[in-house]
């Protein structure tokens, strides 16, 4: 009786390895997938604009490395000035969003007010239409008030997101009513019980929310792209299509490879760094209860 269940013992720890195995080796395959891309814009980055257009046949590593690409980056177009746009374009929007998308879903979630429900039915129904229209009817606001080629064309189609106060929303209503019922007996404000009671209890979902809309004002193209053509106003999204353009003749895609690695350094830090903050924000934003 002993050795049978020794027996299924080893095979079930056989069994179990077998699985972890496979799983490992799932992952480490989707994982080459995923991580390729970038080591393939890396290499690029790093190979001079002759050898590149030399290759016949891709070549998935070099023996001469060189930095000449990231200094053609710098040269080329100003991306310094790029930078800085796109820093003053991210930190603005995001903190108007921030604002409006708080509100909001404290209002939806805690106010009491006329035809609440089908307001917030009304804007779940907009997240239905395509962003095309949207774009087109933005740009023909934005045109039409004089706003072109401004910062305030760049930032004010993107101050508010259906989604993200949706997603606050949902958050703030695990939060117990009795609590904001106990603060308005204590004579609590609206504003300081968001403040020091909500806010604090729903960080992660909100650093979330913070980081996402980080990293889509930093990746932002078509709206850029169509609303300015003064280079004043450029965003680095933009200067990477000037960078390729940059070659003799030709396009030269390492130079433009290596603005898109210095790009994507900031983007790859934050991520990195927070990336336990955005799952954290992102479970608790799909629970309920």
């Amino acid at each position: 009786m002993m050795k049978q269940i020794k027996d299924l013992e080893r095979k079930s720890k056989a069994n179990n390895a077998l699985w972890t195995a496979l799983i490992f080796a799932l992952l480490i395959f989707w994982a080459i997938i995923v991580l390729f891309p970038f080591y393939w814009m890396l290499l690029t980055s790093v190979k001079s604009y002759a050898a590149y257009n030399a290759e016949y046949i891709p070549q998935f590593f070099t023996l001469s490395p060189t930095l000449e690409n990231y200094i053609q980056a710098f040269t080329a177009v100003p991306l310094a000035k790029y930078f800085t746009n796109t820093i003053i374009f991210t930190v603005v929007t995001t903190l108007l969003m921030m604002i409006v998308v708080v509100l909001s879903a404290f209002a939806f979630s805690r106010l009491e007010f006329k035809g609440k429900d089908f307001i917030f039915t009304l804007f779940l129904s907009l997240m239905m239409i395509p962003n095309e229209l949207v774009i087109i009817t933005n740009f023909v606001t934005i045109t039409n008030a004089g706003l072109r080629n401004t910062f305030p064309g760049l930032i004010l189609p993107s101050v508010t997101s259906i989604f993200y106060i949706y997603l606050l929303k949902e958050n703030f209503e695990q939060i117990p009513e009795e609590l904001y019922k106990a603060a308005k007996v204590d004579g609590t404000s609206d504003f300081k019980y968001l403040w020091k009671v909500m806010i604090p209890i729903c960080r992660p979902t909100i650093v979330t929310v913070l980081i996402l809309k980080v990293i889509e004002c930093w990746n932002a193209y078509v709206w850029p792209r169509l609303i300015t053509d003064d280079e004043n106003y450029f965003l680095v999204s933009n200067g990477i299509q000037t960078i390729r353009e940059s070659g003799f003749g030709r396009e030269n895609i390492p130079a433009m490879m290596a603005a898109v690695v210095v790009i994507s350094i900031p983007l790859i830090i934050i991520f990195l760094i927070f990336h336990k903050k955005i799952m954290e924000g992102v479970s608790r934003g799909g629970t309920k209860g």
